[in-house]
């Protein structure tokens, strides 16, 4: 056997990673797919604040399970009617159902979490 042969290790197999949910639905089921819609008005600072709150949220407790749709009603105004948008920012979960409406910047954790009804799943 050559030196080189020898040095040579044997390849590694990929192991496929599986992103335990970190959080589950009211009705007690882990969901693939939680559908959200972030209303705003432009690149507002309270805007970015709520989208980067969300985001972080989403990848916390919902990994690899979200869809985040960002509506700007400076852009698209008539888009308000359609979720009954009062104030900015609010985030609508559009699923799973039923849809659930949260008005703020989405800085307080705890109360995004109890209004969008997610549930963390506590530790073993």
């Amino acid at each position: 056997m050559s030196a080189s042969a020898a040095r040579k290790k044997p390849a590694k197999k990929s192991a496929k990673k599986t992103v335990k949910p970190k959080a589950i639905a009211p009705d007690g089921h882990d969901h693939d797919s939680w559908k959200l819609r972030l209303y705003v008005a432009g690149q507002t600072p309270k805007s970015l604040t709520a989208f980067a709150n969300l985001k972080r949220l989403c990848e916390e407790h919902l990994a690899g399970r979200y869809e985040i749709e960002v509506i700007d009603l400076v852009k698209k105004p008539q888009l308000a009617q359609n979720d009954q948008i009062l104030a900015i920012p609010t985030l609508v979960r559009k699923l799973p159902e039923p849809i659930k409406r949260i008005i703020g910047d989405l800085s307080n954790l705890e109360r995004v979490m109890v209004g969008m009804d997610l549930k963390p799943i506590p530790p073993n």
